[in-house]
């Protein structure tokens, strides 16, 4: 297992240095549908060269970095469009899930280090995380609605910041997870210390982020990293489908239940102010979808546990 992995970083850092990819295209038995631009809010055909491109389906959106000839990383016109695309979903009324992933076999390689090599100016980033895009785009959201990452390949560095980003991630048996930036210097700007630890605690974080190792898919899952493992190539359409079923919830409470959690993990000051969130937030559920939803069941709508 040490083997493989230590292959596929040498393959990465050789490809990182020659400036060339090695890519893996992955099938999916997703269809080709009409893309949503952020931009102009209508359906139009996916455009070559478009570094992000995003597909509606219902209301779930999925939303695709498209470099694949470097392995997804990320530059600053990619980041610009992720943080509209993500943006444009959260303030969309018709759409309740978005989907993130990386188009080509792999979800993000990080920054785009070759850029940064190049780059003749001094680069010019928004230093007060409450205005303005994170490095890697979207990464300082707040989302009022569910994000799920479908995780191909790579994702590693600012890409596995952005897979943190989501509430969820599929992940596929051969994806490699890791805090690979720490072999050039790179920090973790884009939550990677701050959202980490909350997922799989502060010594399996410390450990990932002191030693930049990779992590497969097994340990990521055993860790609280990964949500679901799937078979290579079915980390997208899985995640759609997963997309779909809590699209399918009534989406006020689920919303609410949401931002609880969010709001326990990250913000509350004490168990009382965490409580007392909830209760506030949940009560006003209760008129809209509880008591609809009680009718419903006295119907005989989910008994046994049945969720169709």
């Amino acid at each position: 297992m040490a083997l493989k992995y230590g292959r596929a970083l040498g393959k990465i850092v050789a490809a990182n240095c020659q400036g060339r990819i090695l890519t893996q295209p992955r099938g999916t038995t997703l269809k080709t549908i009409r893309t949503y631009s952020a931009s102009t809010g209508d359906e139009e055909p996916t455009a070559a060269g478009q570094t992000v491109v995003s597909e509606r389906r219902g209301a779930v959106v999925t939303v695709a970095i498209n470099r694949p000839e470097v392995r997804n990383a990320v530059n600053q016109e990619t980041a610009r469009r992720l943080l509209e695309e993500l943006q444009a979903f959260d303030s969309d009324p018709d759409l309740n899930v978005a989907v993130l992933h990386g188009k080509g076999g792999n979800f993000c390689a990080g920054y785009d280090l070759k850029m940064l090599a190049n780059q003749k100016a001094p680069l010019k980033l928004e230093q007060d995380v409450t205005k303005g895009p994170g490095p890697m785009g979207p990464s300082r959201l707040q989302l009022s609605k569910p994000l799920i990452a479908a995780v191909s390949g790579f994702a590693v560095a600012g890409g596995l910041e952005l897979a943190l980003l989501a509430d969820l991630r599929v992940v596929e048996e051969s994806a490699v997870m890791g805090v690979f930036c720490r072999r050039f210097g790179v920090p973790l700007i884009d939550g990677g210390t701050v959202r980490l630890p909350r997922l799989i605690g502060l010594s399996r974080a410390l450990d990932l982020i002191l030693t930049g190792r990779p992590i497969g898919a097994q340990e990521a899952l055993a860790y609280g990293l990964a949500n679901r493992i799937v078979p290579d190539g079915q980390a997208l359409q899985t995640a759609i489908q997963l997309a779909e079923q809590i699209s399918a919830f009534p989406q006020q409470c689920l919303r609410t239940d949401r931002s609880s959690a969010m709001f326990s993990c990250y913000d509350a000051q004490s168990f009382t102010q965490a409580m007392q969130y909830e209760f506030d937030h949940g009560v006003q559920v209760i008129q809209a979808e509880s008591i609809p939803g009680a009718i419903r069941f006295t119907s005989g709508a989910g008994r046994g546990g049945e969720f169709s």
